[in-house]
């Protein structure tokens, strides 16, 4: 499954929210083609509950589902991946647990990291925030320069995170950004199908210019 992720390009990030399932089928079907649930508030067997509801949904349209934080959620919910961070179970113990086969993503946030990150067991790494984000409280952004030297250095794929909608894009490409994560764009729009078709429009414009 890894090995697909180089060929996604709009990656959703998103909390539990009432309407989950209905929420990411629309996503989808907008043109999202990478789905991760991020709670920070669910304890473990209500997000098992919650990540299930998402896994399904997003089995049946084909779209991998990657939990965030936690690997031993992902492997007892059968989901595709786990995306950790800085501060979170090392990769090294999500690949042990998930197996060779699973994807394991890992955020970064400076060109340290990212380096680091080449010596790790990831198929992919994110790249920001590039503006500061609510998602991220305390966080600085680090800039379109960060993008330019992930695209000159990173050993895997790579999304660029923070701040990424349809206006955003065109820099963000222009720095090299190939993979985008969205969150706010999707999980605040009214008509979250309809917004994912306009990020989607731009992000492959974007990289499909000559």
């Amino acid at each position: 499954m890894g090995d697909g992720l180089g060929s996604r390009r709009l990656y959703l990030c998103t909390p539990d929210r009432p309407d989950l399932p209905r929420f990411i089928a629309a996503c989808v079907r907008g043109g999202v083609d990478v789905v991760q649930l991020r709670d920070k508030v669910l304890d473990a067997r209500p997000l098992l509950e919650r990540a299930a509801a998402a896994l399904a949904v997003c089995r049946d349209l084909g779209v991998p589902f990657i939990l965030n934080d936690r690997p031993d959620l992902a492997l007892e919910c059968g989901a595709d991946g786990v995306h950790v961070g800085q501060d979170d179970a090392p990769a090294r113990l999500a690949r042990r647990l998930l197996g060779p086969d699973a994807i394991v993503g890992l955020s970064t946030h400076d060109p340290t990291q990212l380096e680091a990150a080449g010596g790790e067991p990831v198929d992919y790494v994110s790249a920001g925030p590039v503006t500061p984000t609510p998602t991220k409280p305390g966080r600085p952004g680090t800039g379109l320069s960060y993008l330019s030297y992930a695209a000159g250095h990173a050993r895997v794929p790579w999304f660029v995170t923070g701040g990424v909608t349809p206006e955003t894009v065109p820099a963000m490409a222009g720095a090299g950004a190939r993979r985008f994560v969205v969150v706010r764009w999707l999980t605040e729009a009214g008509d979250p199908e309809a917004q994912a078709r306009l990020v989607r429009r731009a992000v492959d414009h974007a990289i499909e210019e000559p």
